[in-house]
């Protein structure tokens, strides 16, 4: 274990976690091995994880039938077990966050999906997830919609640790630091402290591919004009867009306006890198892992990506390099009639869709497990 790819990210900087949680993973003791030798320091969760977790298995049905008989509804039912499973993750992973000084060691719970477009909603879910799962080293899952950024706001000045879910695009993301910030801002103009609050912003990357590459590979064609700068541009966005958002990322929090606020003990917010597995079975597996390696940020990849990592990574520092080629792939899109700002709004919208279908099947499973 001593040459293990995933231990050497942690002494580049990068944490990595993993996005998958289910009961099993936790009691069974894998996620303890993990941790300790993969270096693990995280979990991510979805809508779409609990899911499959729950449909896919029946290691939760006991419970299930338990509560149905006294008189919990499905969406009770669900708020048990998923918080049960963050809360146990979580208490895996205390030992990490005691041992970082609270910068690592998180699990992640998401909002009701449903509430992405109602601020109210939103913070008030949050509070009352947080102080339910009353745990330092959660983190409550806020999307980046207009309407969650007032919420995301809100709940930093309240003192509670966010991660920002559904991030695509440049402009969001500045607007998501800014949240941050002015939270933090608002928390000490109310005379309350800001160390310990953490906070990550979660870039969505293969699903960025994904939409583009049929939109540029139209003009691949033999002889075409466009044909040579096509090639170099397809699959390339999403890691172009995840360099840029680093480079923005170092200037603000490098800011005098940021620094002020690390005198009062408050912690960069910092960039995750989400949607991490390939779609792509031309491209490699670990494409959007291996090129946005860089200090102080975090990876959240599924067990598969893990395995592959484990077996054939290639840790270095990467996320700074090529950044001005980075800048001029994203600079040559409108040559193939492509608004980026478009494209990320149109994957925002798609992406609260996504995580709202998932969540809904896994009421109407466990409506029928209730009743089995």
């Amino acid at each position: 274990m001593k040459n293990n790819p995933l231990k050497k990210l942690e002494s580049l900087g990068q944490s990595i976690w993993l996005d998958y949680i289910r009961r099993d993973l936790i009691i069974g003791g894998e996620l303890r091995h993990l941790i300790e030798e993969d270096g693990l320091r995280g979990i991510t969760s979805n809508p779409s994880i609990f899911e499959k977790a729950i449909a896919e298995s029946n290691i939760y049905d006991s419970d299930i039938h338990d509560m149905a008989l006294g008189k919990k509804n499905v969406n009770e039912i669900y708020e048990v077990l998923s918080q049960r499973d963050v809360q146990n993750a979580a208490d895996e992973f205390r030992q990490v966050y005691e041992k970082t000084d609270g910068k690592d060691g998180f699990v992640s719970l998401e909002v009701n999906p449903h509430l992405a477009y109602d601020t109210y909603g939103t913070i008030e879910e949050a509070r009352r997830l947080w102080t339910e799962l009353n745990r330092p080293n959660v983190l409550i899952k806020i999307p980046a919609t207009e309407n969650g950024l007032h919420a995301i706001r809100q709940l930093i000045s309240d003192g509670i640790n966010i991660n920002v879910t559904l991030l695509f695009g440049l402009p969001r993301y500045r607007q998501v630091t800014e949240a941050y910030i002015s939270g933090l801002e608002l928390r000490l103009a109310q005379g309350k402290p800001v160390k310990q609050i953490a906070s990550v912003a979660s870039f969505f990357l293969s699903r960025i591919d994904s939409l583009l590459d049929p939109m540029i590979m139209k003009f691949i064609v033999p002889g075409g004009g466009k044909t040579e700068i096509a090639e170099k541009v397809k699959g390339q966005v999403a890691v172009a867009s995840a360099k840029e958002a680093y480079q923005i990322y170092k200037k603000i929090f490098d800011s005098d306006r940021f620094k002020k606020l690390i005198e009062k003990g408050a912690s960069v917010q910092r960039l995750l890198w989400a949607s991490t597995s390939t779609k792509n079975p031309d491209y490699s597996d670990l494409k959007y892992i291996e090129p946005l390696i860089g200090l102080d940020t975090v990876s959240t990849v599924p067990p598969e990506v893990i395995d592959a990592y484990r077996d054939h990574g290639n840790p270095k520092l990467s996320l700074e390099q090529d950044v001005d080629e980075a800048r001029g792939i994203l600079d040559r899109l409108p040559e193939f009639g492509i608004n980026i700002d478009s494209v990320t709004q149109q994957l925002e919208d798609e992406g609260v869709k996504k995580f709202n279908e998932p969540f809904d099947k896994l009421i109407q499973v466990l409506t029928k497990k209730s009743q089995e």
